[in-house]
């Protein structure tokens, strides 16, 4: 069974930390927008999340 992921859980991932930086990754970074269980409940499958992580760019040696 797929594990779901609320805001809570990807924040405690670090995955981001705040809704406004999530809001802009779902508009501009291809961020899963996740699904609507209710008004205020937005859920993400752990895979989803997993594969736009997976797909995100390795940084380059001259970044760090």
């Amino acid at each position: 069974m797929t594990k779901l992921l609320r805001f809570a859980d990807l924040k405690e991932r670090r995955i981001v930390s705040n809704w406004q930086t999530l809001l802009r990754w779902i508009d501009s970074e291809d961020f899963p927008p996740g699904r609507k269980l209710g008004a205020n409940t937005r859920v993400w499958t752990e895979d989803e999340i997993e594969a736009w992580f997976a797909g995100r760019p390795i940084a380059s040696k001259e970044a760090a």
